[in-house]
């Protein structure tokens, strides 16, 4: 299995965390987002990933697919144990829901595409860019912390007492949130879900530091 990755990404993050999880072994093809422009526009990378995006899985049965989220739910298809999803279906819709809530609702708006057009494009300051970044990853949060606090299954985790895909999406969410200094003060519910995910083997060789290719 081969995962085109790159250290800072979150997208890639959250699938390594998966993987991590599940315990499958892999080869990490990095892919710098900055260097020479972008090594993911090559047309080396596009015959990969059309999309020009990170992450990409190659599996061993030659498999490919973009999108974090389509890559993680092909894991649990595929590799079902330990399972990612809750056992029952308003569990699942929930673990999803809030899986969606960053990578579909928070992520996009902070992509470096996006920010690179918001500042290039429609000519924006870095404090600008920097201020639209803060204010939709803090609004991500702020939606993920409220449907946490509705939930019907409090745990350790996300959902219960395992990490699901919700706790693979919020920990890198979480890292990009310090990153840049938003205060996180008034999540203490994400917080303790963030460090009991930190005491896990897949969560801290998952970790962008840890990669092979962090600067």
């Amino acid at each position: 299995m081969k995962l085109y990755t790159y250290f800072r990404s979150s997208a890639a993050y959250r699938v390594r965390i998966a993987l991590g999880l599940k315990a499958l072994d892999y080869d990490a093809v990095p892919v710098h987002l900055l260097r020479g422009g972008g090594e993911q526009l090559a047309d080396a990378y596009r015959q990969v990933n059309p999309s020009a995006l990170v992450p990409t899985l190659v599996d061993d049965n030659g498999v490919v697919i973009g999108q974090s989220l389509a890559i993680l739910e092909y894991l649990e298809e595929t590799r079902p144990s330990p399972p990612l999803l809750p056992g029952d279906a308003a569990g699942r819709a929930h673990v999803r829901a809030l899986a969606l809530t960053l990578v579909a609702d928070t992520h996009p708006l902070g992509n470096l595409r996006v920010l690179k057009y918001v500042k290039g494009e429609l000519g924006q300051s870095e404090q600008a860019k920097l201020a639209w970044q803060r204010h939709w990853l803090r609004e991500g949060l702020l939606t993920f912390d409220a449907m946490l606090a509705r939930a019907a299954n409090p745990g350790a985790y996300c959902h219960g007492d395992t990490p699901t895909l919700a706790d693979c999406c919020l920990v890198p969410q979480l890292f990009n949130a310090r990153r840049f200094d938003i205060d996180l003060a008034p999540f203490p519910a994400l917080l303790r879900i963030d460090a009991a995910c930190a005491q896990l083997p897949a969560f801290q060789l998952a970790h962008p530091a840890r990669q092979p290719d962090a600067e």
